[in-house]
């Protein structure tokens, strides 16, 4: 699925087409996504001024007058931009036409994704209010990671993927920086010292940069809002990679299924 970096590499190539932008019509064709879309969207948004854009975890937020777009691109989603006459496809969802002559596009094939109305904070909704910290903010940080970690029992790459600790360190990321990080993924979180958790934080930071810096991962079904693929893709060390060498050492990769997630470490390299 679209991980953090996808995510704000689709910020990055949307807002500065939609950013003091209004809306000329939101055209709903399949409103059953995870939480079915309010049929009162088109007319709520119609002729509204998309004020800025940001985003908190893998939710992207339309900020207008009166309230905020939640948008989620789910297992398979992505956004785009394209021209008015372009042709919609089977699992083109939701196109949102811009003052511009633009159509922001929504694809999503598995209809995971979401398009919620809030009004208020952000914060209050509810699936953001128990969210964790960014990972490339300052309240993010080594302490934090180690004293939330205390008496837990569950393994530490678990831990770094739930979003109440921490936001956006998806699988791709947390394979790989716990690799980085010479952390084995199956070693319980609270059983990790501070001086490790620092590496891990300061490795998560590097590895999620890297990865926006470079237009995030290439996925089979995620393309970036410009239509351009990520190549951070070509740098992974060990996701994907179970049972080629590992690029340290040599020995042959280890691939686990962890929390049904496939896990791909070096046994030599973490510890």
């Amino acid at each position: 699925m679209p991980e953090l970096p996808e995510v704000e590499t689709t910020l990055r190539g949307i807002s500065p087409h939609l950013t003091g932008v209004s809306v000329a019509s939101l055209t709903i064709r399949n409103p059953r996504l995870r939480y079915p879309i309010d049929t009162g969207l088109s007319r709520r948004l119609k002729g509204a001024v998309i004020e800025r854009l940001t985003r908190r975890g893998k939710y992207l937020l339309l900020e207008v007058a009166g309230g905020h777009l939640l948008v989620h691109l789910g297992m398979s989603g992505s956004l785009r931009l394209v021209a008015d006459a372009t042709p919609a496809g089977s699992h083109d969802h939701v196109d949102m036409l811009l003052s511009s002559g633009l159509v922001l596009r929504y694809t999503d094939p598995r209809r995971f994704g979401l398009w919620l109305w809030h009004e208020g904070e952000p914060a209050d909704h509810f699936l953001l209010r128990d969210l964790g910290p960014e990972p490339l903010e300052g309240d993010f940080t080594p302490t934090y990671l180690w004293q939330r970690s205390r008496r837990k029992s569950v393994p530490v790459k678990s831990f770094v993927m739930d979003s109440k600790v921490v936001v956006g360190v998806g699988n791709i990321y947390a394979n790989e920086s716990l690799y980085l990080a010479g952390i084995h993924p199956q070693r319980q979180a609270g059983r990790i010292s501070l001086s490790r958790y620092e590496t891990l934080h300061d490795v998560i930071r590097q590895v999620l940069g890297r990865a926006i810096e470079q237009g995030g991962t290439t996925l089979r079904d995620f393309v970036g809002g410009d239509g351009k693929p990520g190549y951070f893709s070509q740098s992974l060390n060990v996701y994907g990679r179970g049972g080629l060498p590992c690029v340290s050492c040599g020995g042959v990769l280890k691939e686990v299924r962890l929390g049904q997630r496939a896990t791909v470490y070096c046994a030599h390299c973490q510890r």
